[in-house]
């Protein structure tokens, strides 16, 4: 699953899941943003986002509330924590900057959508 962590104003952070498929963290972020009935790349476009979050699988719990924080780091950044994540989690944080360049690179590699 892909968490989308958007800045929503005035030092409010939104959250949007979405199920994706894959077999790793690249994987599902492809499909989120490249994927039939995905984004379609419209995710690193969206105003405000902050972070793309995958997790591997699904869990309705994240899907209600995802366990993550945001707290800037005072240039401009942000830090992203998740609660209670362990290892077989297997949780990713991919900044905007990382899911654009990645939405380039499979336009570069298979087309737009």
């Amino acid at each position: 699953m892909a968490v989308l962590v958007t800045d929503v104003g005035n030092g409010q952070i939104g959250f949007t899941t979405e199920s994706v498929r894959g077999d790793d963290a690249n994987e599902a972020l492809a499909d989120l943003l490249m994927g039939p009935g995905g984004a379609g790349g419209a995710a690193v476009l969206l105003p405000g986002l902050v972070a793309v979050v995958v997790r591997r699988g699904i869990d309705v719990m994240w899907m209600a509330q995802p366990p993550i924080q945001v707290s800037p780091t005072g240039n401009g950044e942000v830090e992203i924590a998740v609660a209670g994540a362990t290892e077989e989690d297997q949780v990713t944080a991919f900044s905007t900057a990382d899911a654009r360049a990645f939405l380039d690179q499979l336009r570069a590699e298979y087309g737009p959508k």
